[in-house]
């Protein structure tokens, strides 16, 4: 037995949640000299570049919280170009959707439907698209922008496990992001419509979003809410952040031309992935519209 595979199998009996609390309220310790301390130690450990930071100053921050979803530098993170990385972190799949089935790792598939909460029309538009994963570390900046301008339309707690998010559980623990605990956030964008599906992880103590502050953790039930009142957000702009690590998944309701990526391949927030043009309305002369893409 491998020992990715052995870290993967120890993780089923773990009280996941119970875990993630606890590590959620050491994260919001405000006692100085403790919380300077865990900062310091985090950043040598991972080797955090503090100088593209808006603030640089490790002990400015109020609690680990505050430092580990702390803002960039603007121009640490120029916007590019065509579809953009919604985070920093490693590229860990992308491609088409065939049949409403993702690729998790090699060897390993799952289930759209099932990842975007289990409702066969939510799922139904992105059955035939394109998807990308983006997996943040530690070290990485941990705020989610838009990769397209878009306007939400639903946003979808689904509770579930939170099995450690990394290339050892990926390649070991089937269906992972669609068993554990998520947050999806459907957009109308003027490239189709597009998911943001932020994945909670081991000791994930919360999930953000800009329009509602803290998603999670909720309860052990599905909640769904839809938003009457448009909630429109600029490619790059900020909508939402992780309290420690974790994954996101975006799911495209068309083909995405990515660019000639490396699976594993470091990204920034920002950064080009590829190029989806806009869909054009066409009016026939019987007065009938149709959509294709442009």
């Amino acid at each position: 037995m491998t020992r990715d595979k052995l870290f993967a199998l120890i993780q089923y009996p773990l009280p996941h949640h119970l875990i993630s609390r606890l590590v959620g309220k050491f994260a919001e310790c405000r006692i100085p000299w403790l919380k300077h301390l865990f900062i310091q130690a985090f950043i040598r450990h991972f080797e955090v570049d503090m100088s593209q930071a808006l603030e640089p100053d490790p002990t400015a921050y109020a609690c680990f919280n505050d430092f580990f979803t702390r803002a960039m530098k603007a121009e640490a993170r120029p916007i590019g170009d065509g579809l953009v990385s919604p985070a920093d972190g490693t590229l860990s799949q992308y491609g088409r959707t065939y049949h409403g089935t993702l690729v998790q790792a090699k060897g390993q598939a799952y289930s759209l439907t099932t990842l975007l909460g289990g409702d066969v029309h939510r799922a139904a538009p992105f059955r035939q698209g394109s998807f990308a994963t983006v997996y943040l570390s530690p070290r990485d900046y941990h705020r989610v922008h838009m990769p397209l301008a878009g306007t939400l339309r639903e946003m979808v707690y689904v509770p579930g496990r939170i099995f450690s998010v990394n290339r050892a559980t990926a390649n070991h623990v089937p269906a992972l992001f669609a068993r554990n605990e998520r947050l999806v956030c459907i957009f109308d964008t003027e490239q189709g419509p597009l998911a943001m599906v932020l994945v909670g992880a081991m000791i994930v103590a919360a999930i953000e979003t800009v329009w509602a502050g803290q998603i999670t953790p909720l309860s052990g039930e599905i909640q769904r809410i839809r938003f009457d009142e448009p909630i429109t957000l600029e490619k790059g702009a900020e909508m939402g952040r992780f309290k420690l690590g974790s994954t996101v998944v975006m799911c495209f309701g068309r083909e995405v031309d990515f660019d000639d990526l490396s699976i594993d391949s470091m990204v920034s927030m920002g950064e080009r992935l590829g190029g989806v043009g806009p869909i054009q309305r066409i009016r026939y002369q019987d007065g009938n519209a149709a959509s294709s893409a442009g």
